[in-house]
């Protein structure tokens, strides 16, 4: 009798193996639909934040158009000041001077933002007028393009001049291992 269970266990063994395959494909399916359901939700978020981005780009733009660049700011002056300086000019929307992240000191320069670009052209007049004893520069902002380079410097790298070192010149002696000086 023992070996008749046997028997009937090893008959039910294939059968329960295609259960097991067909149960695991269905899984495997579910799955399947779900990680491209996941992939289209993906694919959906990610146009949204290119659509986004464009949008700030182009937003960017126009903020920079109404924008002036004012150089040697003096390091006292606060924003309230800069606007009373140029509100001749027309309508400010915000005044902003950089200040250095380390120490939190002003770095000596600010923008500051019209609501009109027209009204850029006459606050470009009040270059090299006097504020606070300094003699600003007013220029109109430049928006700067990702990945463009300023062409200005010769870059970081090798070719600094006639003179390099010990890298890539001749040193004499063994010449292996490791030599730092």
């Amino acid at each position: 009798m023992a070996t008749e269970g046997m028997e009937m266990k090893e008959e039910q063994l294939p059968h329960q193996e295609g259960i097991d395959e067909e149960e695991e494909i269905a899984a495997m399916k579910r799955r399947v639909a779900e990680m491209e359901s996941e992939a289209e939700k993906l694919r959906d978020m990610q146009s949204t934040l290119e659509q986004q981005s464009s949008e700030f780009a182009e937003n960017k733009e126009d903020v920079d158009a109404r924008s002036i660049f004012v150089g040697n700011v003096d390091y006292g002056a606060s924003p309230e000041e800069i606007q009373a300086h140029f509100q001749s000019c027309g309508s400010i929307n915000r005044v902003t001077i950089l200040l250095d992240k380390f120490s939190g000191q002003p770095k000596g320069y600010a923008y500051v933002e019209f609501a009109e670009p027209s009204l850029v052209a006459q606050a470009l007049v009040l270059n090299e007028s006097v504020f606070r004893g300094r003699n600003l520069k007013v220029t109109p902002k430049r928006t700067n393009l990702p990945g463009m380079t300023r062409g200005r410097g010769r870059g970081r790298g090798r070719g600094r001049g006639v003179f390099r070192g010990y890298r890539g010149a001749f040193r004499g002696g063994r010449g292996r291992g490791f030599a730092p000086y």
